[in-house]
């Protein structure tokens, strides 16, 4: 261990203690753990396998909840004594009962069917027809909107381009969004309005794509941003958002989630979230990582507000900034070219100087920081930048994130354990997206979401989505860390594959400590937050293939259930 890395470890666990010790846990004969235990439990779950997540008590036979939070955990003739006439006792009818799912990196208002249509769709000639559809209920002029195009998985076994477009609308100027959010596709009538020609010089940061001698209308990174400076764009109320936050929080939590990560909150996003709060409708809890080049941010420092400021349901996380391009849309940068591309080695959207200005700017104002950083170059310059920013860092660890931190080698693991750095991979990625992997090749995909070999340096990874451009389901999480197994059966990088206990403490345990709050859950541990799940099976007797199959029969989110199928 590094000086630099035993420092930041001493530090962070002395700075867990006062919180830690402000939990009464007293631990019973009887092997069960209680938190100051006075009164009758609300609700008693007995009858389930149950798995903590707590290393002090990994199994237990029933959990009592009172209030918001987790009253007893052990032996049912323990819990028991907690049972009043008015306590709700679940049977659990021998299912699974743990800790609720975390979601450390997401973007639950990414895309918003209020403003736009989805085209995650089959075929080329379904995203047509929807296209076709939506023109026709859009004033004159006004941009078309398409979200969730994927380009690897219509029928047609091509991407679309501006022809596809431009045979059903040609009046209106139409965006296709990537489901990654990286790259688009626009029409004829778009490079237009935004005088974009194949002249045009591709702007610092993006790329306006070209196939013999013309346009495609696929557009990448910051050039996306020129067209979204023209025109008129349809808007979203502040009441939808709020109903758009409310809808993405009950399916979250259909899929057992009861946290997440809003990873480039924008001002009216926030107000959202706050608003389905307030309305009784928010099923998650969720941490804000303001967009670092957007108003809410600069509002934020200007009000003196810094990361960890918030309740239990809404709280701030790290400002988080993009420095480079895609996994999935495949616009990543790194140090060696795509497979069959030998001149593209992906776009980075923020050079070495921005870095370092904006890991400065975030410290200085009391901000942790995440950077987007997905290949090995870009991890490289973020990793300088905040060795450079901790260099006379004198407090405890602040764990600094690594968005995606998608390729790694042994060099740039060392170096993250070293500053105590929080890499945050996709954890659907290896299954949902299997057919863009060919363009890495095996050898880079050995080194790709590395659950592995950060687990085995120590390095508490946390659990990412990245939703909408990967799936935010927890069991297709697991299937995925597990089996690097892609829909079609085909393994990714099989070197990395983890345990089903390690997926699970990834989901949960290290979900909590990416966000600084091990401390109130994560785990099925008196004192703290009742956020729990219950699955139709066990994940340890379950084929590892078919992971993705176990249903959710019931969420719990602060003792209250907000699903139950």
């Amino acid at each position: 261990m590094t000086p630099l890395s035993r420092r930041f470890f001493i530090a962070g666990a002395a700075a867990s203690l006062p919180v830690a010790c402000a939990v009464a846990v007293r631990r019973e004969q009887l092997g069960a753990r209680v938190a100051e235990p006075s009164g009758a439990a609300d609700t008693i779950i007995a009858g389930a396998a149950v798995y903590t997540m707590d290393p002090q008590q990994p199994r237990a036979e029933a959990v009592a909840l009172r209030g918001d939070r987790i009253l007893a955990v052990g032996r049912l003739s323990y819990v028991n004594q907690f049972k009043s006439r008015l306590t709700r006792v679940v049977d659990a009818h021998g299912q699974t009962l743990l800790p609720g799912f975390i979601d450390a990196h997401s973007h639950p208002l990414l895309q918003s069917v209020a403003t736009g249509v989805d085209v995650g769709l089959a075929s080329i000639a379904d995203v047509k027809a929807a296209l076709a559809r939506k023109a026709a209920s859009t004033p004159p002029g006004m941009w078309v909107v398409g979200m969730m195009y994927d380009d690897t998985k219509f029928r047609e076994g091509r991407a679309l381009n501006r022809r596809d477009i431009d045979a059903v609308v040609s009046e209106h100027p139409v965006i296709v969004r990537h489901r990654g959010g990286h790259t688009a596709v626009v029409n004829s009538r778009a490079l237009e309005l935004a005088g974009i020609t194949i002249n045009s010089p591709d702007p610092i940061g993006g790329k306006f794509f070209r196939d013999n001698g013309e346009l495609t209308g696929k557009v990448a990174e910051l050039a996306v941003e020129v067209f979204e400076k023209v025109g008129t764009w349809p808007m979203e109320d502040r009441a939808t958002r709020s109903q758009s936050a409310a809808l993405i929080s009950r399916k979250m939590a259909a899929c057992g989630l009861t946290s997440t990560t809003d990873a480039f909150t924008e001002r009216d996003n926030f107000i959202a979230y706050q608003d389905a709060r307030d309305a009784n409708a928010l099923c998650f809890r969720i941490t804000v990582m303001p967009n670092g080049r957007a108003e809410l941010y600069a509002g934020m420092k200007m009000a003196g507000l810094r990361s960890g400021f918030g309740d239990d349901m809404i709280r701030i996380g790290a400002v988080k900034y993009a420095a480079d391009g895609s996994a999935s849309e495949r616009t990543m940068r790194m140090s060696t070219p795509y497979t069959g591309r030998p001149d593209d080695f992906g776009i980075l959207t923020m050079d070495q100087q921005q870095i370092d200005e904006a890991v400065h700017d975030a410290l200085s104002h009391g901000f942790r920081i995440g950077i987007h950083a997905n290949g090995d170059v870009t991890i490289g310059m973020v990793l300088n930048a905040y060795e450079q920013g901790l260099k006379n860092w004198s407090g405890p660890n602040p764990r600094l994130r690594i968005e995606h931190c998608s390729l790694v080698n042994a060099d740039l693991i060392a170096r993250i354990k070293a500053l105590g750095v929080i890499p945050a991979p996709f954890y659907t990625y290896a299954y949902y997206h299997g057919e863009k992997w060919s363009e890495y090749g095996d050898a880079k995909m050995e080194h790709m979401f590395a659950h592995r070999s950060f687990l085995d340096a120590g390095i508490p990874v946390a659990p990412a989505s990245d939703f909408t451009p990967g799936p935010y389901e927890p069991m297709m999480a697991l299937q995925s860390m597990v089996t690097r197994q892609d829909r079609a059966g085909r393994v990714w990088g099989p070197s990395q594959r983890i345990t089903i206990d390690e997926a699970l403490k990834v989901c949960t345990v290290n979900g909590a400590y990416a966000s600084f709050e091990e401390n109130l859950k994560g785990s099925l541990t008196p004192g703290k937050l009742a956020d729990c799940v219950l699955l139709g099976s066990d994940p340890h007797h379950t084929d590892p293939t078919r992971l993705v199959d176990i249903p959710v029969v019931r969420t719990i989110l602060g003792g209250k259930t907000v699903h139950e199928a």
